[in-house]
């Protein structure tokens, strides 16, 4: 069987467990990801040995730590993994919710219903846990999904569908709700993004090329971030203390992640104070420093920011400051240099921080939190299948509810049009 003969029966196989898994009830679907959770853990030492083969390949194509960090698996990771599955088996099902009614003139009864998208097509990078995030919440919201990871895991990929499809066998779900992609070749995906009479949805979570390289092949609706280019502002109000725990957390807890902070503004009034300090503490933890000329005033020692450091996603450790007149100076810089992803102001002003959530047109705004909490897990959305920087049709981390649409229902007593 060729590689387009097998990637059109995954997905032939996938429509027909969509049409069936729409109408499951919440209770199946809920014991179905229960179990997964618990196979999960049960099958631990299973999963470490075949991402060993992952992790293998991984050091001979040389990638880079922050990618075999994403990579891993270990005993903790698959508990959160397995974590995740059982929280989102304890969300709300969004399918068959209705979301309003309305009473007509002629006495319609008009409302909106929740229900799937149907088959939804992720592609992925080096992140093993998207697999059962993905199904997870593919599986609570009614859709069937076929998975594409790089090559990097296919192994740890193949593992975890193998354990997740077993249980869908137990509960009477078809397997086809739940696959992977199990070959490498580049042409797997040039098939997947033209088969738009079966998938309905491209959803790429990785690089920015990959996102474009997806875009501009796909001919289903995708939906993108391209990068996280994230700011904190230091107002001229912020608790400093607060201040420098929020942006160490930001920068250096995971910096290989798309809602790190890569740039941070800080208020013309309180650099010569912050600045120092914050400094201190960024080398301590091994963060290279970028600066503006204001900046480099303060700080002489750290490398000059050029225009190309506003618009980077380091995904490492290092770090571009600006030092900004005013709130909106900063705002205009977001405005500007950022991706539409995550913003954070730290501030003691309740009028600025008020203008900040409103004026800001990024998918996730924060006041005096880190931009790590843009997260679907971190925001109670069980997990997320990943996080759009489009406003169409879902804008930021996209849990349960945005991986489901309306259609519209009527309630007549005999009404004709006239």
């Amino acid at each position: 069987m060729s590689i387009k003969e097998k990637i059109t029966e995954i997905a032939k196989n996938a429509r027909s467990a969509a049409n069936i898994l729409a109408s499951i009830s919440s209770d199946v679907k809920n014991r179905a990801l229960l179990q997964m959770a618990k196979l999960l853990v049960g099958q631990t030492d299973y999963l470490i040995s075949e991402n060993a083969k992952d992790l293998d390949y991984a050091g001979q194509k040389g990638l880079s730590m922050p990618l075999i960090d994403r990579l891993t698996l270990n005993e903790a990771t698959i508990k959160g993994i397995a974590d995740g599955l059982s929280e989102v088996a304890a969300l709300p099902d969004p399918v068959g919710k209705v979301t309003s009614m309305w009473r007509r003139p002629n006495n319609l009864l008009v409302g909106r219903m929740r229900i799937p998208l149907g088959v939804i097509g992720i592609v992925y990078e080096s992140r093993p846990n998207i697999t059962a995030d993905a199904a997870a919440l593919c599986l609570k919201s009614g859709n069937a999904v076929i998975l594409r990871g790089g090559s990097e895991a296919i192994n740890s990929n193949v593992a975890i569908a193998k354990l997740l499809q077993q249980v869908l066998r137990d509960v009477g779900i078809p397997s086809g709700a739940i696959q992977v992609i199990p070959v490498t070749d580049r042409e797997a995906v040039d098939v997947m993004l033209k088969l738009e009479d079966y998938i309905d949805l491209i959803i790429p979570r990785g690089g920015e090329e990959l996102i474009r390289a997806v875009v501009d092949q796909s001919k289903i609706p995708v939906i993108k971030h391209y990068k996280g280019v994230c700011h904190i502002f230091v107002d001229v109000n912020a608790d400093f203390d607060m201040a420098v725990k929020i942006c160490m957390n930001a920068k250096t807890q995971r910096p290989g992640v798309c809602n790190a902070m890569e740039t941070l503004l800080v208020h013309k009034d309180i650099a010569e104070r912050f600045l120092p300090v914050m400094a201190g503490e960024f080398r301590k933890a091994g963060v290279v420093l970028k600066g503006c000329e204001k900046t480099r005033a303060i700080l002489p020692d750290i490398e000059e920011a050029i225009e190309n450091d506003w618009y980077e996603e380091y995904l490492d450790l290092v770090l571009a400051i600006r030092v900004v007149e005013s709130i909106d100076e900063a705002m205009t810089h977001i405005e500007k240099y950022g991706s539409l992803h995550t913003e954070s102001i730290i501030t003691g002003d309740y009028s600025n921080s008020q203008r900040f959530l409103n004026e800001v047109n990024s998918s996730t705004v924060l006041v005096n939190a880190s931009t790590r909490f843009s997260d679907g897990f971190e925001l109670g959305l069980g997990a997320e299948i990943g996080i759009s920087t489009t406003k169409l049709h879902a804008f930021g981390p996209m849990g349960l509810e945005e991986l489901t649409t309306t259609k519209f229902i009527i309630y007549g007593d005999g009404q004709l049009r006239t």
